[in-house]
């Protein structure tokens, strides 16, 4: 009776675990219907790189998403505060944050304002995604921005089947500190699952008070039923972080050190303070620092996904999505003009005063991403579409004017309101029309409404006063894209030509004023993308190459001007191109060592024109073959990934070329080629209490480079020292980064 009941008891077990196998797979299948739409494959004539999960694993300890996106073709990580947290962003061949498209399950990250991806606004978003696709050039129908460098597409990481989780710690240079705990429930009475992280990461920066206070959360939670899943998610959190916008001159740098950072800097006269050399013309000061110089911003996302497969052939997906963000940034202005924001028509001759000034903004971001698919051996078809609104208003408050006696301005001294409407369907089909040989189709119609009204921050002079805003612009889109791709065996080859269109962004049109002299709008950017690539796959060797021709009318590129604060102006040019070769290589040379890198050598310059702009410092120039800013001719990266049992070391150089700020190819003006290592390294054991235990520590900046990732100037032409011999003037601000620092970990998954 014994033995029957064991016997029993083991047979029941068995089927219960094969059910619970059985389930696990179904689940994941489904889980991945999310990416299919936005998802080049093998056989699309697009130039991508997949990074995977473990891939990311190995850069969620302390660093934001664009240093793990360095790690692909043509990309460049850049960052304010010297360490990979906080102030980060990317480019990619050349093109600027506010031309790639990330999006998180479909859903746009850019703002749909500024076009821009602002990482710390979604802290620790790096330990909640499963997996990550760049593709580059024009790519795939996408939702929001249009992609102009690429886009970036990501998944959060698949529910788990099985009850575990991690509690994860970090510790390194500069008080850089990460706590995280993360759970997942498993599967739950064969159809429930729920998934929560929580997250704070902090540090003092290496560029002095570049401070990051991030608090984060995700919660998941998911129903599973056969074919059908509904899943609702909620990630984001709160950020803190010190201004570090302004940068350094080299001048600066040299006599006050690396790390200086002259954000919430005034003069004083008692003593107690800083010596440093600052100013125009520059000189040694005594000044002080405002203690809450902050940029601070809650974000809020939230999605509700559902997939479901009707049979083996066709399966859709829905995705509804709302986000809310509050934010504002405090900046104590020295020795500010006080008719720009007091709203009593001071006139131009008002003594100065140093004041505290809020910018403030809330916005609203609601809409639907559809798409379903139908898949057979010959044909694969994609049929989506998304709309999308956003809403948001912009004010500035002042909080303090030293010796103002009078009761502060109850009003804004600016205050403006956007609303945008965001449309696009598309058909894409993938067809075999023989064994190896396929034909590639992708059919996007986008709208666009944009509206933009109120007072702006830019103030025009005594008889406008602050800047008027009144934007009413519509854009119908049509892109269309097609290929070729012929695979057999171990070789694949493609071609394709794409059209991507882009509108303008939110300071594209608020500060045409500047340089333009009437009341027309920028013109929207368009993209003729041409890639042919070549890839060879074996069992442990992988080569690829990508040539690609971008040819672009209207291109909005800097114009050597910024605005008040700093912000580079762009200006429509007619013609401009970027064509190059991308290398990608791969070899697994034992079980335990692994070598590769990728190599970018292009071209980026502007053609046939002549600058026109008022005040522009290269006025009557034809800028005709001169490199595009932000556009380096060379670069490239090498890793060695060694591997043994629970050990592992990987070592990543990249090496950037010289890079213009401005569009004249003055050395003046340019960002020093640079070349950075950093060194990974990891042992994990196994311990009877838990799944295992990880320890790593990676090294930044190995070879101690001292090196600057980022950087803007300008020119003018100065008028005033000498009437009869102006000369122009040249500014160039950098953004120093750390020398060698470290970061410790340790992970113990349960």
């Amino acid at each position: 009776m014994k033995r029957i009941f064991l016997f029993t008891a083991a047979s029941l077990l068995t089927a219960a675990a094969a059910a619970q196998q059985t389930d696990s797979l179904e689940v994941h299948e489904i889980q991945q219907i999310e990416v299919k739409a936005t998802r080049a494959a093998k056989t699309s004539p697009v130039a991508y790189t997949d990074i995977s999960r473990d891939q990311i694993a190995g850069y969620s300890y302390g660093s934001d998403i664009p240093t793990l996106l360095a790690l692909t073709p043509s990309m460049i990580a850049t960052n304010e505060t010297g360490i990979g947290i906080g102030g980060t962003s990317i480019r990619l061949r050349g093109t600027d944050a506010t031309r790639i498209n990330v999006t998180v399950n479909g859903m746009s990250l850019n703002n749909p304002d500024s076009h821009s991806v602002y990482w710390y606004d979604t802290p620790d978003l790096i330990s909640s995604v499963g997996t990550v696709q760049v593709q580059r050039g024009a790519g795939l129908s996408t939702n929001g921005t249009g992609a102009f460098g690429g886009a970036v597409t990501m998944s959060t990481d698949a529910l788990k089947t099985e009850f575990g989780g991690e509690a994860s710690l970090s510790y390194g240079s500069y008080n850089t500190n990460k706590q995280a705990i993360h759970i997942s429930s498993g599967l739950m009475g064969g159809h429930w699952l729920v998934d929560a992280r929580l997250t704070h990461i902090g540090s003092d920066g290496y560029i002095d008070r570049g401070e990051t206070d991030l608090k984060s959360y995700m919660l998941q939670a998911g129903y599973y039923n056969g074919s059908t899943m509904v899943k609702v998610l909620s990630f984001g959190g709160k950020a803190k972080t010190g201004l570090t916008y302004t940068g350094a001159t080299k001048e600066e740098m040299a006599r006050n050190g690396r790390r200086f950072n002259p954000e919430g800097m005034y003069e004083v006269s008692d003593g107690l303070s800083w010596h440093v050399w600052h100013g125009d013309p520059p000189e040694w000061k005594d000044v002080a620092y405002y203690d809450d110089q902050t940029d601070n911003y809650l974000q809020i996302n939230n999605q509700i996904v559902v997939s479901h497969r009707f049979n083996d052939k066709w399966n859709m997906n829905v995705t509804g999505f709302y986000t809310y963000g509050y934010g504002y940034y405090k900046q104590y202005k020295d020795n500010a003009k006080l008719y720009e924001y007091l709203p009593l028509g001071l006139p131009s001759d008002t003594p100065r005063a140093d004041i505290i000034r809020e910018k403030l903004m809330r916005n609203h971001t609601g809409g639907v991403n559809a798409a379903a698919a139908y898949t057979t051996t010959n044909l694969d078809l994609v049929f989506g579409g998304s709309w999308s609104y956003y809403t948001c208003p912009h004010w500035g408050e002042i909080d303090w004017i030293e010796g103002y006696d009078q009761q502060l301005p109850t009003e804004y001294w600016y205050d403006n309101d956007v609303n945008k409407h965001d449309a696009n369907v598309f058909v894409r089909a993938n067809w075999q029309v023989t064994k190896g040989l396929r034909l590639f189709g992708d059919l996007q119609y986008r709208f666009v409404d944009y509206r933009a009204w109120g007072v702006n921050d830019n103030y025009v002079s005594e008889e406008v006063g602050m800047q008027p805003i009144d934007v009413d612009k519509q854009y119908h889109f049509f892109n269309p894209r097609a290929g070729i791709s012929y695979t057999n065996g171990r070789h694949n080859a493609y071609f394709s030509f794409s059209v991507a269109q882009k509108e303008p962004t939110r300071s594209d049109f608020t500060d045409r004023y500047r340089f333009a002299s009437d009341d027309t709008y920028p013109k929207h950017e368009e993209l003729y993308d041409y890639e042919l690539g070549y890839t060879y796959t074996a069992l442990r060797l992988a080569v690829g190459v990508n040539f690609y021709y971008m040819f672009y009318r209207n291109q909005l590129v800097p114009t050597g001007m910024v605005n008040d604060s700093s912000d580079v102006l762009n200006t429509n040019v007619p013609k401009s191109y970027r064509r190059g070769v991308e290398i990608t290589a791969s070899w697994e040379a034992t079980k335990w060592f692994r070598l590769g890198g990728n190599a970018t050598f292009s071209q980026n310059r502007i053609r046939d024109y002549v600058d026109q702009l008022a005040d522009s410092p290269t006025y009557g120039q034809n800028l005709g073959n001169m490199t595009i800013a932000y556009s380096p001719s060379i670069m490239g990266s090498l890793f060695l990934d060694f591997h043994v049992k629970g050990f592992e070391a990987v070592f990543h150089t990249q090496a950037v070329g010289k890079q213009y700020f401005t569009n004249n190819e003055n050395e003046d003006l340019a960002l020093d080629s640079y070349c950075v290592t950093n060194l990974n390294l990891a042992y994990t054991l196994k311990t009877r209490s838990s799944r295992s235990v990880r320890f790593g520590l990676t090294i930044y900046n190995l070879f101690n480079q001292k090196y600057c990732s980022n950087g803007y100037g300008y020119s003018y032409v100065d008028n005033w020292t000498d009437e009869n011999n102006p000369k122009l003037i040249n500014m160039a601000y950098y953004f120093a980064q750390a020398p060698l620092n470290v970061l410790a970990n340790v992970t113990v998954r349960f």
